[in-house]
């Protein structure tokens, strides 16, 4: 069965929409979600509602759990904790119990995976995961074949061969016998690799792929301009920064 593996939606309805309907277009059933629905965006409360109806699996990412109470946020930048302030103001009580129900990291035994928004390593610490050295103590933390990341809103994949050495790819890896993986599905709400187009995986029986789908950024900084959200993170969509 082939996956769609989505991350960091933070709250961008047209970007969200963008990547179901392409998932769909490819018939794709089987969608999971690696956390932080929230934060950032104008749309907390549809993309939520979405997710929950959508997603086979949904965890929570740091943005959320600062919604929430349940992580300090002092050490977000200002812009995300204003953004945090104001999704607390919208979200519905539905949905702020929605988001208590998401996982902090879920084993999938039959797809022989992992899947969690930070790192296998201490998740609940949100700690970033951006070089080989990273991804080598990481490996050391979790048994499965493949592990699912988000978090840092940069996608890669990197294989680890059996001699330990490890190999990166940016887009596509083919899937070997022996080999393990770390993938970063990249962002679907704010990509921060120089892209701005919505990122998000696909797993089937033979790759690990990272697509990236089009969408109508003019129309979601409008939506944040009309809330009165930070102009740095309005500008930021169009530049995938």
């Amino acid at each position: 069965m082939r996956s769609a593996i989505l991350s960091d939606v933070h709250a961008n309805l047209e970007a969200l929409e963008a990547v179901l309907q392409d998932a769909d277009a490819r018939k794709i059933e089987n969608i999971l979600f690696l956390g932080d629905a929230v934060g950032y965006g104008p749309d907390p409360n549809e993309c939520v509602e979405i997710l929950m109806k959508r997603c086979k699996v949904f965890l929570a990412g740091n943005h959320d759990w600062g919604v929430l109470g349940q992580t300090d946020i002092t050490y977000f930048n200002e812009h995300a904790r204003t953004a945090i302030g104001w999704t607390k103001g919208v979200l519905t009580k539905k949905n702020l119990k929605n988001l208590k129900s998401f996982l902090l990291q879920k084993e999938m035994e039959k797809e022989d995976m992992l899947l969690v928004h930070s790192t296998p390593k201490e998740p609940e610490e949100w700690h970033y995961l951006l070089t080989l050295w990273d991804a080598e103590i990481n490996f050391h933390y979790f048994s499965k074949k493949y592990c699912f990341i988000g978090h840092t809103h940069y996608p890669f994949i990197i294989e680890r061969l059996p001699s330990g050495e490890l190999v990166t790819y940016k887009e596509k890896a083919s899937k070997g016998e022996m080999e393990r993986y770390i993938m970063n599905v990249g962002s679907v709400g704010q990509p921060r690799d120089g892209d701005p187009r919505a990122s998000y995986a696909i797993v089937d029986d033979e790759k690990l792929e990272i697509v990236r789908v089009p969408y109508d950024v003019t129309a979601v900084q409008k939506k944040m301009r009309k809330a009165g959200l930070d102009s740095l993170l309005i500008e930021r969509l169009a530049a995938g920064r």
